[in-house]
Parts: structure tokens; C-alpha cells; sequence
């Protein structure tokens, strides 16, 4: 048996993957028919019941798990992760990998192109995965910088995680998610097509999205931080048009999520039969009523939050005065509002909102939850079989079991005991293809 330990994996069979660090546009390994035999000291298998099973083999097939053996066995192609906690590929329900705040944003928008934003996203979706996050949810970017980086990762030709995209998000025309601040001729070149007033002209935003290729459907039912407007952070969209957008996108197939922070725009898009709220930063007892009788989940984007705040609090504010108020007004607000969904029964799914954090640093929200009032098991519930049964992709995320995809991540010690493990990931397997080995 010719047993390959992790140090070796990068030198020996798997030096493909020290070339992807140098050309990201190759994977680490081919993911052929082969069967790979990954042995697995410490094993949170399905996160939805919390068992910690030790040594066990997980035996891949091609880009599937075929079987999970008692003990350490196989021959051939042998990962050594004997002394590592294994657990499954993580996902982020809310990313932004076309762009990242700095304080060059502003001039980006006018000065870099759809190839540029795909090319830099292709970066960070690296970034991304690297991390540990093997599936994301990108809501709201420009529709042919994203749908082409999410097409690029499906066909091989760029490293990241698998992509679920909104594309542009659904927007009224002026508030978050128009374009702000710039001179009205700039301002109808950069507003997007997604962009809308009144009912009827909603539902054509809606189809021409699902048109485009949008996986789900993203809105902003508020106002938000970073638009440079003093719109506040109130509903925008009125009762009419939110019924509109959330029955035409449900009648193409597509779920609908909301970026909301007050609570009128949290409940109004709640009545409507919306499926999910981002940030929720007011989020009321009435919130927290109408999503438990809905089920509808709550991703609170803590990293955001307290990115936000500390970047207006801090000496080196890049933000508007606009976005500084909202900023210092919103970020602290976040965690108290994560554990009062969280104590009232509320279904959280992980989502950083990362482009506006670094990418890469995606994991620091996992502390962030425990410090809202979650366990470290149900903080990793929210990144992997939450997000997944938010996101609809149950058969193909969040646990590790036959008849699924090899997504799959280690880390040294337990982050059932502490959750910052996981933002030291040292390897990171996805769809069978070792693309990270510390």
C-alpha cells in the first residue's frame, strides 16, 4: 500500500496543486474515475447530528463519495488526514467576488470593465476557496462579469468554489443598488437594467434577470450602508412592488432573498412570501413572528457588520460621509440582532457578505455567531447543511455521504471546542480534487 501523508501529496502525485498556486486556471488534479482512499482521524460527517465519528476512510470515486469505511484501509491514491478534523466543504451564502471595499471603489466603478471585475473575481474566487469554502452564493454583481466567472469555475478553467448567482441585484430606481453620487449623464450609463419602479416594471426587471441567467433572485428591499445616498435604510420598494417581484420570480422557478436592514422592509418583504432576509439589522418581534410561520431563513452577515463599523470608526476612513453615518448607525447593531433571531427560533444560514470584508476571511464569522449567542455546532450547521437547505443544493452540499460530491475540508484541531479552527484550514478538497494540502 503506498500511503500518501499530506506533506507528500504536495510533491508526489498532487504537485499539480503547488501549480495551481502559480496558474489558478488549472486544477489541482484531474478529477478522473480514479478512487481515491482519504483516511480521517476525527470526521463531522453531517454536521445536522453533531457525531464526531473517528477513524474512518472516506473512499471517493472520480468526483463522488462511494463509501465511508471504519478504520484506516485502501491502496493506492491514500490521503493521509489521520491527525485532522474533517468535515464538510463550507459555504457562504452571500458573497460578493467581482469586487472588495478599498478606497480606490468609487474611481473602480468607472474605470474597470466587466472583463476586469471577471478577471479580478477569478482572484478572489481562489482566495475563496483556499479558505475552505467550497460553494458561495454571489448577490448582486454585474451579470456578465459574475455568470461568466460562475461559468468558468463549472467548466474547470478557474479555481473556486461553485458558484450560485443573482446577478445584478433588483433594485428601485435611486436607492441601494442604482447607482449613487455620480453626475446624472454617468449615472444612466452605470444604473443597470435591473433597476425598477412600480409593479409591472418589477416583474420585467425579475424576468429579464432569470433571462440572463440568475440562479436566484436578489433585491434590496432597503436601503443599505454603502450606497452613497442619505436614503436611509428603510423600506424602498413599495408593498405592491414586492408582491410583484416575489410572485413573478416564484412563477420562473426562482427563489427570492432580501437585502434588508429595516424592520418596515424586513416585514413587508416577509408578507409578500419572500424566502430570505441579508443582514436584518432591525429586525423586530413581528421579524422574527413571520419568518418562523414562513420558515424563511435569516443570513446575518456579522463579518459586514463589524467590518463596517470598524472602518468608520477607525482612522482611516475611506467611506462617505453618507455611508459613515449609516455605517456607524447599522455595524453595531448586528450581533444583538443575530442573537435575538437566534433565541427566537429563527433559521440562520452562514453568509459573510465578503467584497465588502476581504475575501479569504470569510471564517472570521464563525466567532462572530458563537459571540451572537450560537454554539460552535450550530454556527457550522449554518455553513454547511443550513446554508445548503437555504440555498436548495441539499444533494449536493453540506454533508459528507455516498451519492454526494467530495467537498471536503480539514483543519488541526476541533472547532467544536473552537470555532476559530476553521479560519486555519489546511486542506480543501472539492468535487474529488485536492486543491489545498498544508
Amino acid at each position: 500500500m503506498k500511503t500518501l501523508t499530506l506533506a507528500l501529496a504536495v510533491f508526489g502525485l498532487f504537485a499539480t496543486a503547488s501549480q495551481a498556486q502559480q496558474t489558478p486556471s488549472q486544477p489541482a488534479v484531474s478529477p478522473e474515475a480514479r478512487t481515491q482512499f482519504v483516511q480521517v482521524g476525527q470526521l463531522l460527517a453531517d454536521p445536522s447530528n453533531g457525531v464526531v465519528l473517528r477513524n474512518k476512510t472516506i473512499v471517493i470515486t472520480g468526483n463522488q463519495v462511494v463509501e465511508i469505511r471504519d478504520g484506516f484501509v485502501g491502496e493506492g491514491q491514500v490521503v493521509d488526514l489521520r491527525d485532522r478534523f474533517v468535515l464538510p466543504g463550507l459555504i457562504d451564502s452571500h458573497v460578493h467576488l467581482t469586487s472588495q471595499q478599498s478606497p480606490t471603489g468609487r474611481l473602480d466603478v468607472v474605470t474597470r470593465t466587466d472583463a476586469d471585475r471577471a478577471m479580478i473575481g477569478a482572484g478572489y474566487a481562489r482566495r475563496t476557496l483556499m479558505a475552505g469554502f467550497t460553494t458561495v452564493a454571489d448577490l448582486g454583481g454585474p451579470n456578465e462579469a459574475v455568470f461568466a466567472l460562475r461559468a468558468g469555475i463549472a467548466r474547470g478553467d478557474v479555481v473556486g468554489p461553485r458558484v450560485i448567482a443573482s446577478g445584478s441585484s433588483v433594485s428601485v430606481h435611486g436607492g441601494h443598488g442604482d447607482a449613487n453620487g455620480y453626475r446624472d449623464d454617468v449615472l444612466h450609463i452605470l444604473s443597470p437594467e435591473s433597476v425598477c419602479s412600480g409593479p409591472d416594471d418589477c416583474m420585467r426587471a425579475v424576468r429579464t434577470q432569470v433571462r440572463s441567467g440568475a440562479d436566484i433572485i436578489k433585491i434590496t428591499s432597503t436601503g443599505g450602508v454603502l450606497s452613497n445616498t442619505a436614503a436611509g435604510l428603510g423600506q424602498q420598494f413599495t408593498d405592491a412592488e414586492l408582491a410583484a417581484i416575489v410572485e413573478v420570480a416564484h412563477r420562473m422557478g426562482r427563489q427570492v432573498t432580501a437585502h434588508a436592514h429595516g424592520a418596515d422592509g424586513i416585514n413587508a418583504f416577509l408578507r409578500a412570501g419572500g424566502d430570505s432576509i441579508e443582514h436584518g439589522t432591525y429586525l423586530d418581534a413581528e421579524s422574527i413572528r413571520l419568518m418562523r410561520q414562513s420558515g424563511a431563513w435569516l443570513v446575518p452577515t456579522l463579518l459586514a457588520g463589524d467590518y463596517v463599523a470598524r472602518v468608520a470608526s477607525g482612522p482611516d476612513n475611506f467611506f462617505t460621509p453618507a455611508q459613515t453615518a449609516k455605517a456607524l448607525e447599522a455595524g453595531p447593531r448586528m450581533l444583538a440582532m443575530a442573537g435575538r433571531a437566534h433565541d427566537g427560533g429563527v433559521r440562520i444560514a452562514f453568509g459573510t457578505d465578503s467584497g465588502v470584508s476581504a475575501h479569504g476571511d470569510n471564517a472570521q464569522e464563525f466567532a462572530l455567531l458563537v459571540q451572537a449567542g450560537l454554539t460552535p455546532l450550530e454556527a457550522i450547521q449554518a455553513a454547511t447543511v443550513g446554508a445548503a437547505e437555504h440555498l436548495r443544493i441539499s444533494n449536493e452540499a453540506g454533508r459528507i455521504a455516498p451519492g454526494m460530491p467530495a467537498d471536503l475540508i480539514a483543519v488541526a484541531g476541533d472547532p467544536l471546542s473552537d470555532v476559530t479552527e476553521l479560519e486555519r484550514v489546511t486542506f480543501v478538497m472539492r468535487g474529488g480534487v485536492i486543491y489545498r494540502a498544508d
